[in-house]
């Protein structure tokens, strides 16, 4: 398979509706074969996103005024998955890919954001993992008694084969601002940054973007070489 170039755009902080639409542009160049693919990074500054699911609503747990006072807006978003908090201290990648280049499915794409969450985390000490039926990245922060914790979701959309949204892995945000909503409508279990893994050792937010970046493109260039081998 011939190797593709991705586009890398840091946007540094943006608004949810404004970085959506960078989405849009990049989306078109693919479709137009301007470009082979994007990788987006971002911090937006607090909001709560809202897919479609009927669920939604129960899953907010401030009012207006209580998100107006920490200054967290609301948007929608037609993406997968459920409510989710997305703030600074948070990357947000989305890979723009049409996925079919790369032999991947909406299934197996995920699984592949998985991995390279999980090999991102490994770089600086922390052991991630998946959860049967729970989309995402978890870490056992306590004992192994206390459930596992989720530091990275995700959530995407495939249109006309090419991906849109993507993931947000918790770096160091205001993780108090989480506890307006009920995380991805699960409402058992916690989530958690890098920051409270590993304290005053947390890598800076530049150093996270360059590993996952790095982790991005060896994951799908293993991915490539293993369809390529069958």
């Amino acid at each position: 398979m011939e190797k593709q170039h991705l586009t890398l755009m840091d946007m540094g902080r943006m608004p949810y509706a404004q970085a959506w639409e960078q989405q849009v542009q990049f989306h078109q160049k693919v479709l137009d074969n301007e470009l082979s693919g994007a990788i987006l990074l971002v911090e937006h500054p607090p909001v709560i996103t809202l897919s479609h699911r009927k669920t939604v609503p129960g899953n907010l747990l401030a009012d207006a005024e209580k998100l107006t006072a920490l200054g967290i807006d609301i948007q929608p978003t037609n993406r997968g998955g459920d409510i989710t908090y997305h703030g600074p201290g948070q990357l947000v990648a989305y890979p723009i890919l049409r996925l079919k280049t790369y032999d991947l499915t909406v299934s197996s794409y995920m699984r592949l954001l998985e991995e390279l969450v999980i090999r991102t985390l490994q770089a600086f000490g922390i052991t991630g993992s998946r959860e049967s039926g729970k989309t995402g990245v978890w870490v056992q922060r306590t004992d192994e008694q206390q459930p596992t914790e989720k530091i990275c979701a995700m959530g995407v959309r495939l249109k006309r084969g090419i991906s849109l949204h993507g993931l947000a892995l918790n770096v160091a945000p205001d993780m108090s601002h989480f506890d307006t909503i009920i995380p991805c409508g699960i409402a058992d279990r916690s989530v958690t940054s890098l920051k409270q893994c590993l304290g005053d050792q947390c890598p800076t937010m530049q150093a996270v973007k360059d590993e996952l970046v790095k982790q991005f493109h060896y994951t799908l260039d293993q991915h490539k070489q293993t369809q390529a081998a069958r």
